[in-house]
This record gives structure tokens, C-alpha cells and sequence, in this order.
């Protein structure tokens, strides 16, 4: 007897699970009861790892399907992100509780993780595009992946002021294009193909630029520069054998 095709509200569920995944970042969280200036800039420096390792997975995925055009996501990535920080610049913006700088910082990195959350869900619909089995397996990838991206929002968070209850909502939010996108994904699989590396490569070059221009300089200006190179080290070499993990 042959198995009923997938429909489209379960891969909509499928990737409402790995939107609500990411907010499992947050969770360490809940057992800190201070953070020291010190700490601060070294969880800087491990969100930078963490967003760096993920930006070059990103990229590794897309050209998978193209070079060309995982480069071109990239360079648009790039161009984006230098405009949104123009334009951000010289506005006074708020996030929350937050003004300011902190602000300014807390708003582009869940701004930046909710465009990488595009490309995500397109990859999840174009896999169950190709059977439940490798959709079921791509959804589970995703949802353990997003859960180290969550981290990397509340460690930017957190330290800033915001609860631990307020970085899982930003946390879960800005994952929520994975469903919304998983669907047309998953429905016109041929269209959605060739725009995939193109968005995996924009996720990745606007997330390198704000992981070394912002993030990184927090961290340096908080912590020492030997604990901010180990721990980056360190959740970059974690990240990377995470994914490989995952992928193997």
C-alpha cells in the first residue's frame, strides 16, 4: 500500500518545531544569576564563534547547489548588512527595555538570524519536496542546529538587560520565517530550488560582517584579548563539529 503524500500543514508543523527549538537557547540561562563585565565580553566572543561557525556551514550548504550563486547571496548579504548599519547609525532606535547601542546591537543580530531563518525554511520545504523521510530528517537537523543559534541571540541579549523569558521569544521569533516559508517551499519546490544558495550565501555574509564588526569588537572591549580568542576558538571548533555531527 503506498504511503499518502506529506500535506502541507504538517511540514508547516515540522517547521513551527524547529522555530520553537531555538528558544531552547535561552535555557543555561535560567542559572545565571550575574554577569560580570568580564563575562560579558566573553560571551560576546562565543556568540561571534558560534555565528561565524554557522556562517561558513551556510555557506558550505549552498554550494552544494551553486557557487555562483551562494557568492552573489554573500556580496548582497554584505551590501545589506553595510546599509542596515548606515542606516541604523545615526537613529535613535530601541528594542525593548533596551536604548542605545545596546539597542542598536540587540535589534540587527535578531534582525540578521530572522533573515538567515528564510533560507532555513525554504531548505525545509524543498526537502520534504523531495519525500517525507529526508523532510523529517532535515527538520530535526534544523530544529538541533537552531537551538546553538538561540545561544548565540540570548548571549548578545541577556547580558544586555533583557530577561531570559524575553531572548526565548526573540529567539523563537526569529525563527518563525521557517514555517511561514517552509510551505510555498514545500509547494513549488522547482521555483524555490535555485533561490536557496542564494539566500543560505546572504544569511552568511551579513552574519560574518556583524559577528567581526560588532560583536567581536564588544567582546575585545570587555575581556581580555587570550579569553576572548580561546573562547572563540573553542565555539567555533564546537559549532563546526556539531554540524559536521549532524550532517554525518
Amino acid at each position: 500500500m503506498e504511503a499518502l503524500p506529506i500535506s502541507p500543514w504538517s511540514v508547516f508543523f515540522y517547521a513551527l518545531f524547529t522555530a520553537i527549538a531555538t528558544g531552547l537557547g535561552a535555557l543555561p540561562f535560567l542559572f545565571t544569576k550575574q554577569i560580570l563585565k568580564r563575562h560579558l565580553g566573553l560571551a560576546n566572543a562565543a556568540a561571534a564563534g558560534l555565528m561565524l561557525a554557522a556562517s561558513f556551514g551556510l555557506i558550505y550548504e549552498g554550494v552544494a547547489y551553486s557557487l555562483g550563486r551562494t557568492l552573489l547571496g554573500v556580496a548582497l548579504g554584505l551590501v545589506f548588512i553595510l546599509l542596515s548599519h548606515r542606516y541604523l547609525e545615526g537613529r535613535e532606535v530601541s528594542f525593548g527595555d533596551l536604548k542605545g547601542l545596546d539597542a542598536r546591537k540587540a535589534l540587527m543580530i535578531v534582525g540578521i538570524m530572522t533573515l538567515h531563518s528564510f533560507a532555513e525554511g525554504v531548505g525545509v520545504g524543498v526537502a520534504f519536496g523531495g519525500g517525507e523521510a529526508l523532510g523529517v530528517f532535515i527538520t530535526l537537523a534544523i530544529a538541533i542546529h537552531n537551538i546553538p543559534e538561540g545561544l548565540a541571540i540570548s548571549l548578545v541579549l541577556i547580558p544586555r538587560g533583557v530577561s531570559v523569558l524575553g531572548a526565548a521569544f526573540w529567539s523563537v521569533f526569529s525563527s518563525l520565517p521557517q514555517p511561514l516559508m517552509a510551505v510555498p517551499a514545500f509547494l513549488l519546490v522547482e521555483a524555490f530550488r535555485p533561490v536557496l544558495p542564494v539566500g543560505l550565501g546572504f544569511a552568511a555574509g551579513a552574519m560574518i560582517w556583524m559577528a567581526v564588526a560588532e560583536i567581536l569588537p564588544d567582546a575585545l572591549k570587555e575581556a581580555e584579548a587570550e579569553g576572548v580568542a580561546t573562547v572563540l576558538t573553542l565555539a567555533v571548533a564546537l559549532m563546526v563539529a556539531f554540524q559536521i555531527l549532524l550532517g554525518g
